[in-house]
């Protein structure tokens, strides 16, 4: 039963037309027929496996030029069996078994490549342990041509009978000419043909006698008979043995081949399967981007005996579209789609669908059901991200008409066969739960439910269904006529109301779904507008009158009307905000060119005063010559040194303390953010770390991404964490007189060994005065200046110690202050 309802419901979603486009996106034999017959899975991790496979098969898909390449790939299957059973493969068979090797060796070379650069752990498992036999490959196409014939390489004896086929054959050819001149009157005409593998040529009827030999045909009118001489009898007969030896020799090279075929059938039938696997992905990816689609998150809607506790979490589908709907658009000039937005609470377990008829009601039930399969089965889905819904056990539905004259079913009657069907199936489901026998995680579209019989009393069975069905399912979809079924959102909070919007000035349809607020009878309206006669319509007024559902009515155009009015200030409010964000770009381009500007006048300045302090360490240099030449002028060094650190100090922005930034915006765990390079929206899951790093999801993927990758929704941008500075040991104040550097006070330990070094640092500390001390110690592999510097962070008597100046030496020289 329950196996009978699901297969009902699937063809009244449309389901195999679905498969059907989805077929037309599979680029071999295999694909189209598993496309077209598309399984739904049984489990939750299946589900979770064949979207991995569609997610990194659109990644690849994306990132290679022409795509995922099927070129090659037969369908073998029958050519297998055959070989199993002991058959002989013919030429084409084996040819097509080599191409199929040889694609697929291409395929895997393909996703082992593009696995550098992607994240590709499902089809790189899928294909790790496929075989592809080149050495088979290569013995098929050395025994078999293009054509599919075997080769005379293929078998030496082979080779020799061709030959003589071939001499045969010219003899023949040639005897048949002689006799074509000598006997032209008695031919019909010069040519040489073939009767049942017998050369003969066209003789005269009257003419028969001219040219003894075998008749082997006869033309139509009786004119003419194909005559084998008896001159090449003896010939055609030595070239047919000929024949039969070639035939039995290119039977036992196909079977030595087939023999090796069928030596490793399972491992071929295991690469069918997946190269069919990959066809398959490569498939739902294709159809996935071209219905701008998006991978679905399966959510925890309701507790249904998993073994793990779960936050339950909301169904979120906006911006949702009919994928067979979308494909009536492009292909067969269909009107533009209308999506539709669902967002339905964890607690909800019925929603009622109100409105009149042609408004799109059951199109909301398909477009739902289709959304659940589609995710189910690997597909994306036609919506905006977010894509977050359950995965649910079963899809049951209940739509359309089922009356039938040759099973004495009424409408009323159809349905209620079909919902009886369907409440078998949920309690099948619940018997064999263990943790929650008493709700299945189905989801149960009833289209109609409670029509087709006495409004009141299909009103009451509606209403008793639904309550029924809120305590056994875990979503039911429900749409109706009865106003009574609008009552029940206030009281049973598990009940929802939903409505499709309708036009009343153009008297038709919008397919909007409007969530909250229940669709209303408009039945009169529409009569009037329609011309019915005023009288009529007045008359149908009174016998309704002032009744408890036109107070509702009037209540529920009163929500549609600020409805209505709050859409128009959201919509308002949105222009406010778009026109925000461009007087914000518009002040971000401006205050980036003031910076700009800044720093070319910073630079600038810089500049300037570098030239002038060049020109003071040049005055300093001379200075320091003088000194060095015994003219002592340590008076006007000192000077100039002091003139050189004020201007320093004052005029260089490099030497001045950077401004503290401003804060700016901190994304927190569980905020949306913004991925511009990446053009999505994503969840925050971490908080950033010390790096300014974070992980982010969106849909299904997870990745990490710097601070400087995201911003907020309004276009913030985010604030990276500065690390603190290390802090400079603490400097001595200047000398009150320049330190002048002599041959005295110089130590040059330049290819000395660190403990060599050492004995001379201690003799020369030891007798130099206080002051600067010059040691040279060069670069090298820099192990001779740290153990120098070693050596002077341990020794009593010196005070501090610095690289010398650039002019100096640099980091070559270390100047020790001796105490």
């Amino acid at each position: 039963m329950t196996t009978l309802i699901q297969t009902e419901t699937l063809d009244l979603l449309e389901w195999p037309r679905l498969c059907q486009h989805l077929a037309t996106f599979a680029a071999t034999k295999l694909g189209k027929t598993a496309a077209s017959h598309l399984r739904i899975p049984a489990t939750r991790r299946e589900s979770h496996h064949l979207l991995a496979q569609t997610q990194e098969t659109y990644a690849l898909e994306n990132a290679l030029p022409g795509g995922l390449s099927f070129d090659g790939i037969q369908d073998i299957g029958e050519s297998l069996e055959r070989a199993e059973r002991q058959g002989i493969l013919s030429g084409s068979e084996l040819l097509d078994i080599a191409t199929t090797l040889a694609g697929t060796r291409q395929l895997r070379r393909v996703i082992d490549n593009a696995a550098n650069q992607l994240e590709l752990p499902v089809l790189t498992d899928l294909i790790s342990e496929l075989r592809t036999y080149p050495e088979l490959e290569q013995e098929i196409h050395r025994c078999i041509d293009d054509r599919g014939r075997v080769t005379d390489r293929a078998n030496p004896k082979l080779e020799s009978i061709r030959e003589q086929i071939r001499q045969s054959r010219d003899r023949i050819y040639e005897m048949l000419q002689r006799i074509l001149q000598r006997q032209s009157h008695a031919v019909q005409e010069p040519l040489i043909t073939q009767r049942g593998e017998r050369f003969v040529i066209p003789v005269k009827s009257s003419h028969k006698d001219a040219i003894p030999g075998i008749v082997h045909d006869t033309s139509t009118s009786g004119a003419t008979l194909y005559v084998e001489p008896h001159a090449i009898v003896n010939q055609g007969n030595q070239l047919r043995q000929l024949v039969r030896q070639e035939q039995r020799e290119e039977e036992e090279v196909r079977r030595g081949l087939t023999q090796q075929v069928a030596a490793v059938k399972l491992d071929l039938e295991r690469l069918l399967i997946v190269v069919t696997t990959l066809d398959l992905a490569t498939a739902r990816a294709r159809y996935s981007f071209w219905l701008g689609a998006n991978p679905p998150r399966f959510i925890h809607f309701v507790a249904t005996g998993e073994t793990s506790p779960a936050v339950p979490e909301p169904i979120v589908l906006r911006q949702l579209r009919h994928p067979l709907l979308v494909w009536q658009q492009q292909h067969e000039q269909g009107a533009p789609v209308v999506p539709i937005d669902l967002v339905i609470q964890p607690h909800i377990r019925v929603v009622a669908i109100t409105g009149p008829n042609t408004g799109g009601k059951t199109v909301t039930l398909k477009t739902l059901a289709l959304a659940a399969l589609m995710a189910k089965v690997g597909l994306f889905v036609p919506a905006r991200e977010p894509v977050e819904l359950p995965w649910f056990e079963q899809v049951l539905a209940d739509i359309g008409d089922e009356q039938s004259l040759q099973q004495s079913l009424s409408t009323f009657s159809g349905h209620i066969r079909r919902i009886s069907r369907i409440l078998d199936a949920l309690h099948t489901e619940t018997a064999a739960a263990e943790a929650s026998p008493t709700l299945a995680n189905a989801l149960v579209l009833l289209d109609e439910v409670g029509a087709g019989t006495d409004p009141s009393e299909g009103s009451a069975l509606a209403i008793a269904l639904l309550t029924y069905l809120a305590d056994h399912a875990a979503l039911t979809i429900a749409t109706t006529h009865f106003g009574e079924l609008k009552a029940l959102k206030y009281q049973d909070e598990r009940f929802e109301n939903a409505s499709v919007e309708f036009d009343e000035v153009s008297l038709s349809p919008t397919y909007r779904l409007l969530w909250g607020i229940p669709g209303r009878s408009n039945a009169l309206t529409i009569a009037r507008r329609l011309g019915l006669k005023p009288e009529i319509v007045e008359a149908a007024q009174q016998q309704v009158g002032m009744s408890a559902s036109q107070e509702v009515n009037q209540v529920i155009a009163g929500l549609e009307a600020q409805r209505r009015q709050q859409e128009e200030k959201a919509q308002a409010a949105t222009q406010l905000v778009q026109q925000a964000e461009r007087l914000h770009q518009e002040v971000a381009r401006k205050a980036d060119l003031l910076k700009q500007r800044e720093r070319d006048l910073q630079q600038q300045q810089e500049q300037a005063v570098q030239q002038a302090i060049a020109a003071a360490k040049a005055e300093i240099a001379q200075v320091i010559r003088r000194l060095q030449q015994g003219t002592p002028t340590a008076q006007e060094a000192q000077q100039a040194t002091d003139e050189l650190n004020r201007i320093s100090e004052q005029r260089l922005p490099s030497r001045q303390q950077p401004p503290k930034p401003k804060p700016g915006y901190r994304p927190q765990v569980g905020d949306r953010v913004r991925i511009p390079r990446l053009g999505q929206t994503a969840e925050v899951l971490t908080a950033p770390d010390e790096d300014g790093e974070l992980t982010v999801r969106f849909g299904l993927m997870k990745m990490n991404v710097t601070l400087a990758d995201i911003e907020s929704l309004q276009g913030e941008k985010a604030e990276m964490p500065v690390k603190p500075a290390p802090t400079p040991p603490p400097s001595a104040p200047p000398p009150s007189a320049p330190a002048i550097r002599t041959s005295r006070n110089t130590i040059d330990v330049r290819g000395s060994r660190v403990a060599d070094a050492e004995v001379v640092l201690e003799r020369e500390i030891a007798k130099a005065d206080a002051g600067p001390l010059w040691i040279i110690h060069g670069h090298g592999t820099g192990k001779l200046r740290q153990g120098v510097q070693e050596f002077l962070k341990r020794h009593p008597q010196i005070e501090r110690f610095e690289f010398a100046e650039q002019s100096d030496g640099g980091t070559g020289v270390t100047v020790a202050y001796v105490r």
